[in-house]
């Protein structure tokens, strides 16, 4: 199973929010390129981002950023970057600062066929974020009304999708086990999955999740409840 350690950028800072409310975050770090190559020194291959600022307002003020971590990586890591991935031309921007999947979530929940167009040049992951089972789109501030387990079957040429509790992000609970399951067993898609890992105990329920591709970590990292190189050991 694959680690995907986590950066939520903010204002070019590394933070983490609890429960996907902007008004409650906490800083940990000013350098996201020291971040990403901390991940990979520790032998992830994956690392996995967000843009918080154009999750929310749909400008992409932390792009240069993104550019400078995509550098930094290559040759030794992928970078998945979401958070206000919008258009084609989002996701073309996205390519060409060497980002290897995008993820998109608002907008493919609201045109599906957006990502097969999106997919023809690079690879894209549908972030299903949700409450209780029923998607939430722009920033997690407003709810599709629809149920995630059907959006399953809406996006043929997806590469992955990422499943978030978002009543688990930032609170190191634990995941949504039997959502998640039922989520695997509802697609031949890779399913990732995203919100509420707090223990090496979590990532050993997950990897006996049959078919379970990944999991995105973020805070228990920060907050040094286990270390990248723990949770590899652990998902290996």
């Amino acid at each position: 199973m694959k680690l995907y350690p986590a950066i939520d950028l903010l204002d070019g800072k590394v933070v983490r929010l609890r429960q996907g409310e902007y008004n409650d975050s906490t800083v940990y770090g000013e350098d996201p390129v020291a971040v990403a190559l901390s991940f990979v020194d520790q032998g992830a291959s994956w690392v996995h981002m967000v843009d918080l600022n154009a999750a929310k307002s749909a400008l992409p003020v932390n792009r240069p950023i993104i550019s400078n971590v995509a550098r930094a990586l290559e040759k030794r890591a992928l970078l998945q970057v979401g958070g206000g991935v919008r258009t084609v031309g989002d996701a073309e921007a996205l390519a060409e600062a060497g980002v290897a999947r995008v993820v998109m979530g608002s907008a493919a929940v609201a045109e599906p066929t957006l990502v097969d167009e999106v997919a023809r040049f690079i690879n894209v992951a549908v972030g299903l974020d949700h409450r209780e089972g029923i998607a939430a789109t722009h920033g997690w501030t407003q709810s599709s009304g629809e149920r995630v387990i059907d959006l399953l079957q809406a996006f043929p040429l997806a590469s992955a999708f990422i499943i978030t509790d978002i009543s688990r992000d930032g609170m190191l609970t634990g995941p949504d086990i039997d959502g998640l399951a039922e989520a695997v067993r509802s697609t031949k898609i890779p399913v990732v999955a995203s919100g509420g890992v707090g223990t090496l105990a979590h990532l050993e329920e997950l990897a006996e999740v049959l078919g379970l591709d990944g999991v995105i970590v973020g805070k228990a990292i920060y907050e040094s409840k286990f270390t990248v190189t723990d949770a590899l050991k652990v998902l290996q």
